[in-house]
């Protein structure tokens, strides 16, 4: 079955992932957004903006499993669009028997994390592959199994940092914090 704007919304996510695979190849985005990316991440907003004026959230039952996978993508790339994040995330709130579980999580923690607050999941990771941290060490693996997301070792969850460290983690990279306040995280 094809679905109303389902090859539309993968071909957006695949232009996303192939944009990013060769500036991350050509060592371009190392150090902050790349215009580059940037670009594509807005166009891709303003294009699903523009295609849930007409159907709403792009659920599964509307557009096929992997086009909604695919406009989540495009969502959680749109990091220079705090209220458009925002915005997309209660609408998944809305549909939540409609889209992946998954989705979900990684749009709650991404925004968690560039807001300065723990994140639920434990998607999110700085240097070194540890995740950001979480509301709840203790029930991390409860909430991770929620949304069909693994479980994570006592090791790793040890290596978390509390969330009281937030503020020095948030500040190791000043262009990020000023980058966060100009479009409106912080």
């Amino acid at each position: 079955m094809t679905y109303p704007f389902e090859n539309e919304l993968i071909d957006l996510a695949e232009y996303d992932l192939t944009v990013r695979e060769r500036l991350a190849a050509e060592g371009k985005l190392e150090s902050g957004y790349h215009p580059e990316m940037e670009r594509v991440h807005k166009a891709n907003a303003q294009r699903l903006r523009e295609i849930m004026g007409e159907i709403g959230f792009p659920t599964i039952s509307k557009v096929g499993p992997k086009a909604s996978d695919a406009a989540w993508l495009i969502i959680q790339h749109s990091i220079g669009e705090p209220e458009f994040m925002k915005k997309c995330y209660a609408m998944m709130e809305e549909n939540f028997h409609d889209i992946n579980p998954k989705n979900k999580a990684y749009l709650y923690d991404r925004i968690q994390v560039f807001q300065g607050r723990p994140q639920k999941y434990g998607t999110q990771l700085i240097a070194g592959g540890i995740p950001f941290p979480v509301e709840n060490k203790e029930n991390l693996n409860g909430e991770r199994d929620k949304v069909n997301l693994p479980a994570l070792s006592e090791k790793e969850i040890h290596q978390i940092p509390n969330p009281e460290e937030i503020p020095e983690i948030d500040h190791r990279d000043q262009g990020y914090v000023v980058w966060r306040k100009k479009v409106g995280w912080i």
